[in-house]
């Protein structure tokens, strides 16, 4: 059973996959606790804010209200949209055996990505786009794994100062080195960005913006 806290299609604006219509499973439940977070209403489980699948289906705006959900009734929610590349996210998707839930999309011909912390074993269908974006440090105490590290297919990795720049050239050291590597600027603020571009450049990673938020969708 999947905790659902809300399903709607754009454009996925981030990494590799910038510029494809995609459409988003955002997943309930993180432990992690990033301060930056803008998806801070999918932290917490809570029983009284559970509703049918309906009510969540029609969310317009950010709201920690949340739909119990199978495997196959995601499968049928999603093949009522057009968009034919999934994004599975959080929260913390990882939180959950997303094998079968994969499996199945990707046998329907969809492409499937997952974006995660690196903070949960990946269970994932193989030929699921592998995203982590590794927390480090983070209020909720957990560590990065190595097989999350070793399973990624791109990293992506929040950079707001010196010392996150640091911290990825430690978790290069095990990582999957035919993994693709984004820095992306915290707030996109100057300061930020103008790091990115630097060791970008200096290392031959890449920069990822939130193009989204150009774009004006969400």
């Amino acid at each position: 059973m999947f905790l659902v806290n809300e399903v709607f299609q754009t454009i996925q604006g981030e990494a590799s996959y910038t510029g494809t219509p995609a459409l988003f499973l955002r997943l309930q439940g993180c432990p992690v606790g990033c301060p930056w977070c803008d998806t801070k209403h999918t932290w917490r489980v809570a029983p009284e804010h559970a509703v049918a699948i309906s009510v969540m289906l029609e969310k317009q705006s950010d709201a920690p209200t949340f739909a119990r959900m199978t495997w196959q009734d995601l499968v049928d929610t999603v093949r009522k949209f057009q968009a034919r590349h999934v994004v599975i996210t959080g929260g913390e998707p990882c939180c959950y055996d997303l094998t079968q839930l994969t499996s199945e999309l990707i046998g329907l011909g969809y492409s499937v990505q997952v974006e995660t912390s690196g903070t949960y074993p990946v269970c994932v269908h193989p030929q699921t786009w592998v995203t982590v974006s590794p927390k480090i440090g983070m209020p909720g105490g957990l560590t990065v794994l190595p097989d999350a590290l070793w399973r990624a297919n791109e990293i992506k990795h929040p950079v707001g100062r010196e010392q996150d720049i640091d911290n990825l050239r430690v978790v290069l050291r095990g990582a999957n080195p035919k993994a693709l590597v984004w820095l992306q600027p915290l707030s996109q603020s100057r300061r930020a960005t103008a790091l990115c571009i630097r060791e970008a450049t200096t290392n031959g990673w890449r920069v990822s913006v939130q193009t989204h938020k150009f774009l004006g969708v969400r």
